[in-house]
């Protein structure tokens, strides 16, 4: 199914965590935190200004980007997690 986001929201699938410490203790699932960076599915084309001008994202699909933790609503599209938050909930950009 495709997914289209609307005005400056965008959707998240969340990066998995580590399954270990460095160490080598391998960490339950109940005691793990959930990601809070992940990568960038779809974006939506911008939001509106009080002119009606368009105003347009600084981010793209496919950039890995950081957000708090509380940030964003959990929704499921064909089985999978993902997150939808607005861009304004993204804290920044990681480049490699």
């Amino acid at each position: 199914m495709k997914f289209r986001p609307l005005h400056d929201q965008v959707l998240v699938s969340r990066e998995e965590s580590e399954q270990k410490t460095p160490g080598g203790i391998i960490i339950p699932d109940t005691a793990k935190e959930k990601p809070q960076q992940g990568k960038l599915v779809a974006v939506g084309p911008g939001r509106m200004d009080r002119e009606g001008r368009r105003i347009p994202m600084e981010v793209k699909v496919g950039d890995r980007v950081l957000f708090g933790r509380y940030g964003g609503t959990e929704i499921k599209i064909d089985g999978v997690e993902h997150l939808m938050m607005r861009a304004n909930d993204i804290l920044g950009v990681l480049e490699s």
